[in-house]
Protein backbone atom coordinates (compact mmCIF):
# COMPACT_ATOMS: atom_id res chain seq x y z
CA UNK A 1 0.00 0.00 0.00
CA UNK A 2 1.41 3.38 -1.15
CA UNK A 3 0.70 6.52 1.07
CA UNK A 4 -0.27 9.63 -1.25
CA UNK A 5 0.46 13.25 -0.01
CA UNK A 6 -2.54 15.42 -0.18
CA UNK A 7 -2.59 18.92 0.50
CA UNK A 8 -5.87 19.97 1.88
CA UNK A 9 -7.12 24.08 1.05
CA UNK A 10 -9.89 25.57 2.99
CA UNK A 11 -11.16 29.07 2.66
CA UNK A 12 -14.15 30.69 4.63
CA UNK A 13 -17.38 29.35 3.50
CA UNK A 14 -16.21 27.59 1.30
CA UNK A 15 -15.73 23.68 0.53
CA UNK A 16 -12.04 22.27 1.25
CA UNK A 17 -9.78 21.55 -1.55
CA UNK A 18 -7.15 18.80 -2.13
CA UNK A 19 -4.47 18.77 -4.59
CA UNK A 20 -1.84 15.84 -4.63
CA UNK A 21 1.87 17.84 -5.18
CA UNK A 22 2.86 14.24 -7.00
CA UNK A 23 0.35 13.99 -9.11
CA UNK A 24 -0.65 17.16 -11.57
CA UNK A 25 -4.53 17.32 -12.32
CA UNK A 26 -5.33 14.88 -9.63
CA UNK A 27 -7.83 17.41 -7.39
CA UNK A 28 -10.87 16.84 -5.11
CA UNK A 29 -13.32 18.20 -2.56
CA UNK A 30 -15.70 17.82 0.42
CA UNK A 31 -17.59 20.12 2.17
CA UNK A 32 -16.91 19.38 5.42
CA UNK A 33 -13.59 17.48 7.16
CA UNK A 34 -15.01 14.40 7.85
CA UNK A 35 -15.72 14.29 3.75
CA UNK A 36 -12.01 14.40 3.37
CA UNK A 37 -10.79 11.15 3.49
CA UNK A 38 -13.45 9.40 1.57
CA UNK A 39 -13.10 12.56 -1.61
CA UNK A 40 -9.52 11.63 -1.40
CA UNK A 41 -9.71 8.00 -2.03
CA UNK A 42 -12.03 8.64 -4.96
CA UNK A 43 -9.75 11.24 -6.61
CA UNK A 44 -6.98 8.47 -5.74
CA UNK A 45 -8.95 5.70 -7.46
CA UNK A 46 -10.22 7.72 -10.74
CA UNK A 47 -6.38 8.95 -11.11
CA UNK A 48 -4.69 5.23 -11.04
CA UNK A 49 -7.67 4.46 -13.33
CA UNK A 50 -5.84 6.21 -16.71
CA UNK A 51 -2.23 7.40 -15.00
CA UNK A 52 0.73 5.28 -14.43
CA UNK A 53 1.56 5.11 -10.56
CA UNK A 54 5.24 6.38 -10.06
CA UNK A 55 6.80 6.02 -6.13
CA UNK A 56 5.78 8.71 -4.11
CA UNK A 57 7.51 11.66 -2.30
CA UNK A 58 8.13 11.08 1.81
CA UNK A 59 5.99 13.59 3.96
CA UNK A 60 9.34 15.19 4.76
CA UNK A 61 10.45 15.63 0.68
CA UNK A 62 6.89 17.08 0.01
CA UNK A 63 7.30 19.47 3.06
CA UNK A 64 10.36 20.93 1.83
CA UNK A 65 8.96 22.39 -1.37
CA UNK A 66 8.67 25.66 -1.68
CA UNK A 67 5.39 25.77 -2.97
CA UNK A 68 4.10 23.69 -0.52
CA UNK A 69 6.07 25.54 2.46
CA UNK A 70 3.75 28.48 1.01
CA UNK A 71 0.62 26.91 0.62
CA UNK A 72 1.24 25.69 4.48
CA UNK A 73 1.98 29.26 5.89
CA UNK A 74 -0.90 30.62 3.84
CA UNK A 75 -3.17 27.89 6.23
CA UNK A 76 -3.06 24.40 4.12
CA UNK A 77 -2.77 20.96 5.83
CA UNK A 78 -0.95 18.24 4.61
CA UNK A 79 -2.61 14.59 5.20
CA UNK A 80 -0.97 11.53 4.35
CA UNK A 81 -3.78 9.19 2.36
CA UNK A 82 -3.51 5.89 1.67
CA UNK A 83 -3.87 4.23 -1.42
CA UNK A 84 -5.82 1.17 -1.83
CA UNK A 85 -5.73 -0.22 -5.26
CA UNK A 86 -9.05 -1.27 -6.76
CA UNK A 87 -8.08 -4.78 -7.34
CA UNK A 88 -11.34 -6.88 -7.48
CA UNK A 89 -9.50 -10.17 -7.53
CA UNK A 90 -10.65 -12.09 -4.32
CA UNK A 91 -8.36 -13.82 -1.93
CA UNK A 92 -9.33 -16.22 0.42
CA UNK A 93 -8.30 -15.54 3.83
CA UNK A 94 -8.63 -17.29 7.23
CA UNK A 95 -7.59 -15.83 9.99
CA UNK A 96 -8.58 -16.18 13.77
CA UNK A 97 -10.96 -13.96 15.60
CA UNK A 98 -13.01 -13.74 19.05
CA UNK A 99 -16.11 -15.90 18.80
CA UNK A 100 -18.40 -13.13 20.37
CA UNK A 101 -16.85 -10.64 17.85
CA UNK A 102 -17.41 -12.94 15.07
CA UNK A 103 -20.84 -13.40 15.89
CA UNK A 104 -21.58 -9.72 16.34
CA UNK A 105 -19.68 -9.24 12.69
CA UNK A 106 -22.34 -11.53 11.40
CA UNK A 107 -25.62 -10.45 13.35
CA UNK A 108 -24.58 -6.69 12.03
CA UNK A 109 -24.08 -8.08 8.57
CA UNK A 110 -26.98 -9.20 8.05
CA UNK A 111 -28.61 -6.67 9.35
CA UNK A 112 -27.15 -4.26 7.07
CA UNK A 113 -28.40 -6.87 4.14
CA UNK A 114 -24.59 -7.90 4.14
CA UNK A 115 -22.75 -10.90 3.91
CA UNK A 116 -19.60 -10.90 6.14
CA UNK A 117 -16.88 -10.60 4.18
CA UNK A 118 -18.57 -7.47 2.07
CA UNK A 119 -19.14 -6.44 5.70
CA UNK A 120 -14.91 -7.29 6.82
CA UNK A 121 -13.98 -5.47 3.59
CA UNK A 122 -15.81 -2.11 4.04
CA UNK A 123 -14.84 -1.58 7.93
CA UNK A 124 -11.52 -2.55 7.33
CA UNK A 125 -11.72 0.12 4.34
CA UNK A 126 -13.20 2.73 6.37
CA UNK A 127 -10.58 2.06 8.99
CA UNK A 128 -7.70 2.12 6.29
CA UNK A 129 -8.98 5.39 4.41
CA UNK A 130 -12.29 6.83 6.05
CA UNK A 131 -14.38 5.69 2.69
CA UNK A 132 -16.59 3.09 1.95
Amino acid sequence: MRDDTAIVHHNEGSAFGLTFPDLPGCFAAADSWDEISAAAAEALDLWFEDMPSGQPASLSEIRARPEVSRKRKAGADLLPVPDIPADTAVQRVNIPIERGLLQAIDQTAKARGMNRSSFLASANRRELVGAS
